[in-house]
């Protein structure tokens, strides 16, 4: 009976600690999603500033 006590402490702790880890993910996906959304907004100003431009990288030379 002993050894089901501590498999059940050890499982207790485990579930716990995964837990915190969970609540620390969220935190920081939170985080994420309000810069991911700050970023949205200053990209689509920086686009209403600039017209309907859209940067494709650089030119290709005229040879290609």
């Amino acid at each position: 009976m002993t050894e089901i006590e501590e498999k059940l402490a050890h499982l207790i702790r485990m579930v716990d600690d995964l837990s915190d880890v969970v609540a620390k993910q969220q935190t920081t996906i939170d985080v994420m999603e309000k810069r991911v959304q700050m970023l949205m907004q200053r990209a689509a100003q920086q686009e209403a500033d600039q017209g309907s431009y859209i940067y494709t990288g650089p030119e290709k030379p005229p040879h290609y």
